[in-house]
């Protein structure tokens, strides 16, 4: 299978449906990359990666076969990993060229983990969003407006290592699980926002931290609730977010949409019952989840590549990588309503015209 299997031309860029793509409502096969559930700063890794792939079973099993005979591992399952090395860096071209099998029936959701933090903060205590409302997790994060400010700004005005203690003080104060428990209050977290506050910013990063200071009472009343019934949608969850966006992408105009998705303990059963709350027409319209190991079905593996190499590459740009070749091909399956902060490395990223959900890096 040296060419893509049904001959579907690329499609313009942020996995846009094009003709004879995939038609709205859709079997979608997601897998991710990079989660660490909440753990959203001094984690392993910076950037969450979710991607969904509409391959047909047959498409994508010719796509595994090939991917077999051209990296001849004896590995018994293939990740990204083996994609990535440099001795098949043709091969990992190929699979997200014009004659692989993903264009126009694949799509990846970015997150950047810092950034989301951010946003975060200034979603649950500033807006005061519930962390379940399906109107916000279907909006997502944006890099315009008060947390796009935030994020650009706090690390220049309050130094990088004060603004990564205050990022982590919040990440550990909405963080509730049942081995933590209520270990931590409020009371670090609102005390590095005084510092802050008094060392002074000008500007929207400055109102917005004043309006921050204020919202004790809002943080207590999240944290009680969420120590209360642990299985709420987690505050800062970013698997969740991204799977309706899935579902409210490919099933745009109503259509229903079937996901199966590789195992994955955080999506419990209340978490999934959250979600087809939240993806119900009009917004969405979640037909079932069901769950499958990925190894069983390759259309899985296709989601589990693409997660990884979007992973690595998105996290090689923050860090001021360059591989034009790669981003030129990676572009296209890049979700324009991703959770991103960074204009330099957003840039390398963006489908371009195609962002239909407004993020902006402006």
């Amino acid at each position: 299978m040296h060419g893509r299997p049904s001959g579907v031309p690329a499609g313009p860029p942020g996995g846009v449906p094009v003709p004879g793509g995939p038609a709205p409502g859709a079997e979608l096969f997601c897998d991710e990359s990079g989660y660490e559930g909440e753990n959203l700063v001094g984690g392993i890794t910076d950037v969450f990666a979710h991607a969904s792939v509409a391959v047909p079973a047959a498409d994508a099993a010719d796509c595994i076969r090939e991917l077999r005979d051209r990296i001849r591992s004896p590995a018994t399952v293939y990740k990204a990993n083996h994609l990535q090395r440099e001795k098949h860096r043709g091969t990992m071209l190929w699979f997200l060229g014009p004659d692989g099998p993903l264009p126009g029936r694949a799509r990846v959701h970015l997150t950047e983990k810092a950034f989301f933090a951010v946003a975060r903060i200034v979603d649950l205590l500033v807006s005061g969003t519930d962390p379940a409302d399906a109107p916000a997790m279907l909006r997502g994060a944006r890099a315009r407006g008060p947390a796009g400010a935030l994020y650009r700004e706090g690390p220049v005005v309050y130094g990088r290592p004060r603004w990564q203690a205050f990022l982590a003080s919040f990440n550990e104060l909405m963080w509730i699980n049942t081995r933590r428990g209520a270990e931590t209050s409020a009371d670090g977290f609102f005390r590095l926002a005084d510092e802050l506050h008094r060392a002074g910013a000008p500007g929207e990063a400055g109102r917005v931290l004043a309006l921050v200071r204020q919202a004790r009472p809002r943080a207590d009343a999240l944290r009680t609730a969420l120590l209360e019934d642990p299985r709420t949608v987690p505050a800062l969850d970013s698997l969740l977010p991204a799977l309706a966006a899935a579902v409210a992408y490919w099933g745009r105009d109503g259509a229903p949409v079937a996901v199966v998705h590789d195992r994955q303990t955080a999506l419990t059963e209340e978490r999934t019952a959250r979600l087809h709350e939240v993806c119900r027409p009009p917004r969405a319209h979640l037909l079932g989840l069901r769950f499958v190991d990925a190894e069983s079905d390759p259309r899985v593996q296709l989601a589990d590549f693409l997660a990884g190499l979007a992973r690595k590459r998105a996290s090689d740009a923050l860090a001021g990588l360059a591989d034009p070749e790669l981003d030129e091909l990676l572009r296209p399956y890049v979700a324009a309503d991703s959770a991103w902060g960074d204009a330099r490395s957003w840039a390398l990223l963006d489908p371009g015209p195609a962002r239909r959900a407004g993020l902006t890096t402006a």
